[in-house]
């Protein structure tokens, strides 16, 4: 019998956004992002993992999960950034993760807040890349005027099951690893965000912050930002991403100071929720080598 996963973590406001966060113990801290359309809840499984290292803490990016949307409606890759400063400088620096849409608002927080991220831990970030993909194209035709708001309306018709299955096919390699009881809860869930009135325009809002970084030009450029990080830097890629070309982990590479590539061949875009375990164990190597004063040893 497949043993029952562990529930996601408690959660409260810090400031404004929705924090879930592993009990107090480890000295240390930990900060995670999600990535487009998802929840501090992807973390779950990672926070776990590593709770006898750091005390983790996942946010709802404005408008996500449980957090309520922004004042001002700003969904852009540096307003998510302000709010995950917002919550670094309530924890004091931190380990950072980010994941896809997490992982290039995490690359402008190191670039622009050195002083609070003590590493930095990517998985599959979305970082610009204009070749030709089919995920992208879909974030790109939600974030076009008018045709995202129209194509949100349509699928609000399909039922939650149905969405939900395709995004578990779009982001697993396998969806075989996710247990009956997380399908579940993320039905529900994905109910609930259809009766908030704000929750299509989080998602279209999101989509075209990471459309607008594709072409930015000039020192806000996210590969320039890139270049800027001292952090000790982890990228993990699944082979299997459907979303994020695995290759861009090979200019990462070339780009980032301080950097260790890692690449996954049975994981998709999801590798922390996907291969927890093994993703863990990357990251406790960077959170130690970091304590050590060491730099990332390519693997």
């Amino acid at each position: 019998m497949v043993d029952e996963p562990i529930p996601n973590w408690p959660g409260r406001m810090i400031g404004p956004v929705h924090v879930r966060s592993t009990p107090q113990g480890p000295p240390e801290q930990a900060v995670f992002v999600h990535g487009l359309a998802g929840s501090a809840t992807n973390w779950t499984d990672l926070m776990q993992e590593l709770s006898d290292l750091v005390q983790g803490h996942a946010l709802d990016l404005p408008g996500n999960g449980h957090s309520p949307a922004p004042e001002n409606g700003d969904y852009t890759i540096p307003a998510h950034a302000e709010a995950v400063i917002g919550l670094l400088e309530e924890t004091g620096p931190a380990h950072l993760f980010g994941n896809s849409l997490g992982g290039a608002v995490s690359v402008r927080v190191a670039a622009t807040r050195p002083d609070l991220v003590k590493s930095l831990t990517l998985v599959s970030p979305a970082l610009p890349d204009l070749l030709p993909r089919y995920g992208p194209a879909r974030v790109a035709a939600a974030a076009t005027p008018r045709i995202g708001e129209w194509v949100a309306d349509k699928l609000r018709l399909v039922p939650a099951e149905q969405r939900i299955n395709a995004s578990l096919a779009m982001c697993y390699a396998d969806t075989g690893v996710v247990h009956p009881a997380r399908l579940k809860d993320a039905v529900e869930e994905l109910r609930r965000r259809d009766g908030l009135p704000y929750s299509s325009m989080a998602m279209i809002g999101s989509a075209r912050g990471i459309v607008a970084e594709y072409f930015r030009r000039g020192e806000q450029n996210l590969w320039r930002q890139a270049a800027r990080i001292t952090a000790p830097t982890l990228i993990i890629h699944g082979k299997r991403d459907r979303l994020v070309r695995p290759a861009t982990a090979y200019k990462a590479g070339k780009i980032f100071r301080t950097v260790r590539l890692v690449l996954l061949p049975r994981a998709g875009h999801v590798a922390q929720m996907e291969m927890p375990k093994v993703v863990a164990a990357e990251a406790r190597r960077l959170i130690l080598e970091t304590r050590l004063g060491n730099a990332p040893l390519p693997s």
